[in-house]
């Protein structure tokens, strides 16, 4: 995990180790789908005596998460968007009556790779108390994580604007039935290649092999329709998902 461009997470300290030398403890869940990406996490923050920080269970998709979430009941679950069976929503929904507990709510904290305005706004009426991307510091994770364990609302500077405009309108977001079609992964790659990555680059951000990445991409082009990948990037484009 990289610095963002300003290097802080909106809300999020960054004088030194959440937690540190102020007795603090918050119990966490990690789910995403990706091994190597948890295990890295798990390094960032779960020094306890350092960081403050616990990690009670991980999963890697929503039947995990939601028997491990249910069983531990964490103070605070990292999210990732897109999940096998269902995404970071569907456990949201499972996970309601946890999240409105009188005593001890579950407060969850939306970790993506993806900055998509839908994934955003998505998480964040499902029930999730924040949204930051996997660019953010091992530091300022922390920072977020406590932060959402004592109720703020923590988003990466870019992605509050999202929530902002998304909430001052009563108006749904229109349906896009093209890009309906696609699914959560699919959309993931298809943002990367419209912004110019290469597929050993979209790879190695993504935690899958180029040949996973070749089959998504062949997935959306005929999903789409199109024929290369300048057509998808025009597409992606003219719906702002750049």
């Amino acid at each position: 995990m990289t610095d963002e461009t300003t290097g802080t997470e909106s809300g999020a300290g960054t004088e030194g180790t959440a937690g540190q030398g102020e007795g603090r403890r918050v119990r966490v869940v990690l789910v995403d789908d990706h091994r190597m990406f948890r295990a890295g996490v798990q390094a960032e923050i779960g020094g306890t005596e350092d960081t403050g920080v616990e990690v009670v269970g991980e999963a890697a998709d929503v039947d995990q998460a939601v028997t491990v979430i249910t069983t531990t009941r964490p103070e605070v679950v990292l999210l990732d968007v897109h999940l096998p069976g269902g995404g970071g929503v569907e456990v949201l929904r499972r996970c309601a009556s946890l999240m409105t507990a009188a005593e001890d709510p579950v407060r969850f904290l939306a970790l993506s790779v993806s900055d998509a305005a839908e994934d955003v706004i998505g998480v964040i009426r499902g029930g999730a108390r924040g949204y930051v991307t996997k660019t953010i510091t091992g530091t300022d994770l922390i920072a977020s994580i406590f932060r959402v364990q004592e109720g703020d609302a923590v988003f990466s500077p870019r992605l509050a604007g999202f929530v902002l405009d998304a909430f001052a309108s009563t108006d749904a977001p229109p349906v896009d039935e093209d890009l309906d079609r696609l699914t959560q992964r699919e959309r993931e790659v298809l943002r990367l290649i419209a912004r110019g990555y290469a597929y050993k680059e979209i790879a190695k951000q993504l935690f899958i092999s180029v040949k996973t990445v070749e089959s998504h991409v062949s997935a959306v082009l005929r999903k789409l329709q199109l024929s290369n990948r300048h057509e998808l990037t025009r597409w992606a484009t003219a719906r702002r998902l750049v």
